[in-house]
């Protein structure tokens, strides 16, 4: 099983002929509204993915609460630990240029009411062999308390560094699986302007260091990881992306999921970059993730 403690949003979407420049405004091609949240779209991706999902979250009274978890409990999910409270639940302020690249402001509501106790007590019900999620979009202090509550009971840890603060960083080193694009691996690590072979030798500095598996996300060009001592690479699809708002939830949660599933790393990590691939093609980032049937048509 797997639990994921993070945040439900709702998605603002505007869609442009090409994003702004600072001060700059522009004319809107499209408006529309979608269920979000790193820690709602690695959720929705995981159990699309065949597993079973339990959401550590929260939400408003407001009207975007039940449209934000809707997706969710179509598909199945766990939502019995999502509470509801009087912070309004969390948005996320989405522009899309015409190359499917974006732009995002997020305001946390809900989702920044979590505490140190609340962290921890996000393990309730976990067992060996079940995968924790955590991500960036809620309170530092209780991704580190579920974090330490995880690593002191043996429970696997996915953390993908999103969106990378000094606390992320701080952070890090508690993961069993750290995954971060190739930006957030920079910053990191502070340094910055790596190429392929000086990125891979700093992985491997880092792993030798903390014995931790790591996975560096790299658009286009795949994923490159260091699990166990070995340098694995996977390659997604070519494609010509529509947006890319949800492609590294997506991945996020297919490698949880398929690790879950007893997959080995190197098959898992094939499947969750097809998974991120795929998730270009439509708009939005939840309503974009395929379906474990959708993945295995490309495999």
């Amino acid at each position: 099983m797997i639990t994921v403690f993070g945040s439900v949003n709702m998605d603002l979407i505007a869609t442009t002929e090409r994003l702004p420049a600072p001060g700059e405004t522009v004319a809107g091609d499209s408006f529309s509204t979608a269920a979000g949240g790193k820690g709602a779209n690695q959720a929705l991706a995981a159990q699309r993915a065949g597993s079973s999902v339990r959401m550590v979250a929260a939400v408003g009274s407001d009207a975007f609460a039940t449209p934000a978890l809707a997706l969710l409990e179509a598909a199945g999910a766990d939502l019995s630990a999502v509470r509801r409270v009087s912070e309004p639940t969390g948005t996320a302020l989405i522009l899309v240029g015409g190359d499917g690249e974006n732009m995002i402001a997020v305001v946390p509501g809900a989702n920044g009411t979590f505490s140190a106790e609340d962290g921890a007590a996000a393990l309730s019900g976990m067992a060996d062999g079940d995968t924790l999620m955590l991500q960036m979009e809620v309170p530092a202090a209780a991704v580190e308390a579920a974090m330490q509550a995880a690593k002191a009971r043996g429970i696997r840890t996915l953390f993908n560094t999103a969106p990378l603060t000094a606390d992320a960083i701080r952070l890090a080193g508690l993961a069993s699986i750290l995954v971060a694009n190739e930006t957030e691996f920079e910053l990191l690590i502070g340094k910055h302007g790596l190429d392929d072979a000086a990125r891979l030798a700093e992985m491997q500095a880092l792993h030798a260091k903390t014995g931790q598996t790591l996975v560096v996300t790299l658009g286009g060009d795949g994923v490159v990881a260091l699990h166990a001592g070995e340098v694995l690479r996977a390659k997604g699809l070519v494609i010509e992306p529509v947006d890319t708002v949800g492609a590294g939830d997506t991945f996020c949660g297919y490698l949880a999921a398929s690790l879950d599933q007893g997959l080995d790393f190197a098959a898992a990590l094939r499947r969750a970059a097809v998974a991120g691939s795929l998730a270009c093609l439509k708009p939005g980032a939840q309503p974009a993730i395929p379906t474990a049937a959708e993945v295995a048509a490309r495999l």
